[in-house]
């Protein structure tokens, strides 16, 4: 990216505008794909430890802030800087929740119950379509206002099985 920052300052300085309008395209390009990384890499942590939590039927501290970090973070980066709009739209998270799934199987296996079940096996026990259900719900309430996701994550929290003992 700091080679793309000379060019377009060269781009300026030499009044080539057209050359540095391409510049800022591949810089923006670039940034979007870096925050739909990041988003999709809590969106496979949050994919994890709801697979642990469904394996295993409960629920530790541990756990439970990851879950609502995955989906506070995941509220955060995919909220445009304009505050109105974000980068992946209501509609468009299937096919997002589709991979990251995959991945987060992979990944689920060497936590979920110690390690005992490869991928190929932990996908066969997990309910996909409860996991899937579950994560679309945590994930159509990041369009809520920060104060209301807050509020509203604690009581799903309580929802997954062992929510009740972890709450005490």
């Amino acid at each position: 990216m700091t080679q793309e920052l000379i060019e377009l300052r060269a781009c300026i300085v030499e009044q080539r505008y057209d050359d540095a309008l391409v510049i800022l395209n591949e810089l923006e390009g670039m940034s979007k794909q870096a925050i739909l990384q990041n988003i999709e890499s809590f969106l496979v942590r949050l994919l994890i430890y709801l697979m642990k939590n469904q394996v295993e039927r409960r629920l530790t501290n541990s756990w439970a802030a990851s879950i609502r970090d995955s989906i506070l973070k995941i509220q955060s980066l995919n909220l445009k800087e304009n505050k109105k709009s974000h980068y992946i739209p209501i509609a468009e998270w299937e096919e997002l929740l589709e991979t990251a799934f995959d991945d987060a199987v992979f990944a689920a296996s060497i936590e979920v119950a110690s390690g005992i079940y490869p991928p190929s096996q932990l996908a066969e026990i997990i309910d996909k379509d409860v996991i899937m259900n579950l994560a679309n719900n945590l994930i159509f309430l990041t369009y809520e206002s920060k104060k209301t996701l807050q509020n509203i994550i604690h009581q799903e929290l309580i929802n997954l099985p062992g929510g009740e003992d972890w709450d005490g």
